[in-house]
């Protein structure tokens, strides 16, 4: 019961904070003569840091060292949870998001990304997924990275799914390095399929050290996908072995 109770506040402060940034955005909007959006975007992703701050979650981000917020990257991420969003919005870089076409619909929230000028995915359909590479790669070449969860859907498990290709492909082409990210704890903070947020959790962020595509081929865009898929699986496990060995003493 202390749990639905908790979750019945958490969602009014996070639909609370989401209503009250909407005349933000709108003043920030109107001031913004960017046609990317730049300022637009960096105030939306604020939103994320707050909305984690109404959750009973022990962050922990580390690796901060590995980003250098003066150049570019093709960001990827596993992805346990609806939670992970405002998580690696902690990193404060400007970057535009890949996700589904779906979330584009939502209100408000679907607003906030269509005039952060996100790009929209529509799954299933290769055309459409390629003008979305396409247009990731305009918004590289105007100093934004990109950010994906290459999973495509939250994982049931906690385990890391197969990655698509098309991340890979795009920081092959256009000669960006690949920053992995790892996040742990997500899934069972708001686990699928439930609106009841778990206990309080220690939820973990890492950023590892970017991976280079100088010298790659688009033809090895696969093997770049697995290389830096096993790069996530193996920070994950020990990530997870610290928290055991943390607990155990």
């Amino acid at each position: 019961m202390i749990r639905i109770f908790r979750s019945i506040w958490i969602w009014f402060a996070t639909a609370a904070l989401v209503i009250l940034w909407v005349p933000v955005l709108w003043v920030v909007l109107l001031l913004d003569r960017d046609p990317t959006r730049r300022r637009t975007a960096r105030w939306f992703r604020r939103l994320g840091p707050l909305v984690a701050k109404v959750n009973p979650w022990r962050l922990h981000i580390t690796g901060l060292e590995n980003l250098d917020r003066s150049r570019v990257y093709v960001i990827v991420s596993n992805h346990q949870s609806l939670a992970d969003i405002p998580l690696v919005a902690h990193i404060e870089v400007d970057a535009k998001w890949m996700a589904k076409a779906e979330l584009f619909r939502f209100p408000v929230v679907g607003w906030m990304m269509r005039i952060s000028k996100d790009v929209p995915v529509q799954r299933g359909d290769r055309r459409k997924g390629a003008q979305a590479l396409l247009q990731a790669a305009r918004f590289l070449h105007q100093n934004y990275s990109i950010i994906f969860f290459p999973e495509g859907t939250r994982s049931r498990d906690g385990q890391v799914l197969p990655f698509s290709e098309g991340p890979f492909q795009l920081a092959i082409r256009e000669q960006v390095p690949v920053l992995p990210l790892v996040v742990e704890g997500s899934g069972s903070a708001l686990p699928r399929n439930t609106w009841i947020f778990g206990e309080t959790q220690d939820i973990h962020l890492r950023v590892l050290p970017p991976v280079s595509v100088e010298g790659w081929d688009v033809k090895q865009s696969g093997e770049l996908r697995d290389l830096v898929r096993q790069k996530i699986i193996d920070e994950l496990e020990q990530i997870r072995r610290g928290s055991q060995e943390f607990v155990r003493s």
